[in-house]
């Protein structure tokens, strides 16, 4: 059976809207939509419709939604004995959209064993717009007065819909997972992809309609 070509839009295309989500491609995974571009009231749309921007440099802006989708319920994370004596050592210090440009800057260095970044400039520039105008945060996590970890995401009312992070110690990164689940201010952490680091820590796949009916009800 022949799939059905996506849509591509030019980059200057701000009145297009996105197809419904649950109209992705089953394969690859959740493809929706190419083209188009990062301004920020493109990306608040594609998140308050659980769709999101990823691709590599040199290729079209590639938008997803996935099924299923991997999340953490923040009551359920779960933090192992080690990590907890690490928490009470007050090692690390904690900060809060303090250093945003800095941590996107971390999380778009090629990890090891990898030769490229799926954080273009571009898609940096406007996550940075993003979040000062609110719509994106980041926590930050210190070794005296280095970073050392930490992560960034864009927030729809009560979910926090995490982009990436990054750990230059031992458990910098979980510890800013694990204040962001615990802040208070967030009913639901949606991690996008599983990873094993994620599953490790209480996340769960659900499907895409579980998705995005847990996301429609949690934004108002």
């Amino acid at each position: 059976m022949n799939e059905i070509p996506i849509p591509f839009l030019d980059a200057d295309d701000d009145l297009t809207p996105f197809p419904p989500a649950d109209t992705a491609m089953q394969e690859p995974n959740g493809l929706l939509m190419a083209g188009g571009n990062l301004k920020p009231e493109r990306l608040i749309q594609a998140y308050q419709q659980g769709i999101f921007p990823w691709y590599s440099d040199g290729e079209p802006i590639l938008w997803w939604s996935p099924d299923p989708r991997c999340v953490i319920w923040p009551a359920q994370i779960k933090i192992r004995r080690s990590l907890q004596k690490t928490i009470k050592k007050q090692k690390f210090t904690v900060s809060y959209n303090q250093a945003f440009d800095q941590v996107i800057d971390n999380c778009g260095k090629p990890r090891p064993g990898s030769e490229g970044t799926w954080i273009t400039n571009d898609m940096a520039a406007s996550y940075c717009e993003l979040a000062h105008r609110g719509a994106a945060e980041s926590i930050e996590v210190w070794a005296d007065d280095e970073l050392v970890g930490g992560l960034y995401g864009v927030v729809v009312g009560r979910v926090f819909i995490g982009e990436s992070m990054f750990s230059q110690q031992p458990d910098a990164s979980k510890i800013a997972l694990v204040m962001l689940a615990t802040c208070g201010r967030f009913e639901l952490i949606d991690c996008q992809l599983p990873t094993e680091h994620l599953m490790s820590m209480g996340a769960v796949c659900i499907s895409r309609n579980d998705y995005l009916s847990a996301l429609k009800t949690l934004s108002r």
